[in-house]
């Protein structure tokens, strides 16, 4: 009995095994047509997006390179040099799948891995298979008309990756975190500064005080992609009549800029504040540390309007992208002696030119802006921001137009209002109070050091 059994599982065995291989060879057998029909196409059936959203906030999906025919989408892969005719193993539609295996943020990559692995595996193969037909490899190119591809420009796409605008971020949201020094950027304290030490003890003894706001703080993490993931997993998150932390909307009514621009709460006892409030009127514990239409809030408002346009996908052509990236520095201009006339909390712009000597006239555009509103005292302070042409906001290096030299500033007062219905609106002729020169400008840090323009001087 014991050796009928087995014998019966030996031939179960080797049934299982026979069928498999049967299969294995059918799989390996099929030709280029029968492998796009049954790997490629539900690809480009599928009405949900492809594993290229981990990447790509929009403007691109896998199944825009696909069309309904085998042939052509071969051929067109092939004449956008997408497919390696002689080592199709090496083809750049496979490296473009496979680039979320580079992605920092582990989680992404483990949530799209199968997606993009299903992906990978029915390209390749079916490459492959369409390789060997050189009859296939050998026809005349499509027509451009006849090219599978996305709508979309290039530059449209490369702005549009989630590495693109987390640089963006890096240089023009991130370089202002320490104005939420201590309270909002844990990660910068250091144990062994004595600097630092006041601000760790007050943060103990916060959150020995306020335990259910622990983790609400720590909003800047470790790094710019992992601060903007955080920031998004909040806006997510929001309560029923909460403003989101960025609300893609609306940029100015994001918690990002509303918080720090909040007084503090209500007193509900002699000397107990009440709860920060997320929902009007906004409050919070930390008090005003952010004033509207200065540099830093303009900066702001202006990265969260870019992420909005390119999460619901508005950037159509080159022309639609911004123009400029602004990267905050610590050097600051000072404009003084301001006419009574101009009236106290009124926005001015001020733009720094540089000076061409050889043709006697200052640059088209300026090196650098910044942006504040009339004090009381009648002057205006603002740390300027660098303005960078969008070509190098992906370069390792920013700009340094703070070189010696000759430089001529411009003036714009916001006389009717404009930049509160436009935040990011950079001001034009119209607004031109007038010019002044500045000769040889040290460019220290710090408002202590501020390169001082009389406005008794603009001409």
């Amino acid at each position: 009995m014991r050796a009928f059994l087995t014998a019966v599982r030996f031939a179960c065995v080797v049934v299982i095994f026979c069928e498999t291989s049967i299969l294995a060879n059918e799989v390996d057998s099929e030709n280029a047509e029968d492998l796009f029909n049954r790997r490629i196409m539900p690809i480009f059936r599928s009405a949900e997006p492809s594993s290229c959203i981990q990447c790509h906030l929009s403007s691109v999906d896998l199944k825009e390179y696909i069309l309904p025919s085998h042939e052509n989408t071969f051929l067109s892969l092939r004449d956008q040099g997408l497919i390696d005719v002689e080592n199709p193993t090496n083809s750049k539609i496979l490296k473009l799948i496979q680039m979320g295996q580079k992605d920092l943020d582990e989680g992404a990559k483990l949530i799209h891995e199968k997606m993009r692995q299903q992906e990978f595996d029915a390209f390749s193969k079916w490459i492959e298979a369409a390789c060997a037909d050189a009859e296939l490899v050998n026809r005349s190119p499509l027509s451009p008309s006849q090219l599978a591809k996305p709508a979309k420009p290039d530059e449209v796409i490369r702005h549009t990756r989630r590495s693109s605008l987390a640089e963006s971020f890096a240089k023009t949201v991130w370089t202002h975190r320490m104005r939420c020094f201590p309270c909002h950027t844990p990660h910068e304290m250091d144990d062994s500064d004595p600097r630092h030490q006041a601000a760790i003890k007050k943060q103990q003894e916060f959150a020995e005080k306020h335990p259910e706001l622990v983790d609400r703080l720590d909003l800047f993490q470790r790094t710019p992609e992992e601060t903007i993931d955080e920031l998004v997993r909040r806006s997510r998150e929001t309560e029923p009549g909460d403003y989101p932390m960025l609300n893609l909307e609306d940029p100015t009514k994001s918690l990002l800029v509303l918080k720090p621009m909040s007084k503090l709460p209500a007193k509900v006892g002699e000397n107990e504040l009440g709860p920060p409030s997320s929902s009007d009127p906004v409050s919070h514990y930390g008090g005003l540390k952010l004033h509207p239409n200065d540099q830093t809030y303009k900066a702001i408002i202006k990265w969260i309007d870019d992420y909005s346009q390119a999460v619901h996908g508005n950037y159509k052509t080159v022309s639609d992208l911004p123009e400029d990236l602004w990267i905050g520095t610590q050097q600051v201009v000072r404009l003084t002696s301001i006419p009574e006339s101009w009236p106290v909390g009124e926005t001015v712009q001020i733009f720094v030119h540089t000076w061409d000597e050889e043709n006697q006239a200052a640059s088209d555009e300026p090196v650098a802006f910044t942006q504040g509103t009339v004090t009381p005292r009648h002057m205006v302070n603002g740390t300027l921001l660098v303005i960078a042409p969008r070509e190098s906001a992906t370069g390792t290096t920013s700009p340094d137009p703070f070189t010696p030299g000759k430089f001529i500033v411009k003036v714009y007062r916001d006389q009717h209002g404009k930049i509160q219905n436009a935040p990011t609106l950079l001001l034009g002729e119209t607004d031109l109070v007038g010019t002044a020169e500045l000769d040889q400008p040290k460019w220290r840090e710090g408002f202590r050091f501020a390169e001082q323009i009389d406005a008794s001087d603009l001409k």
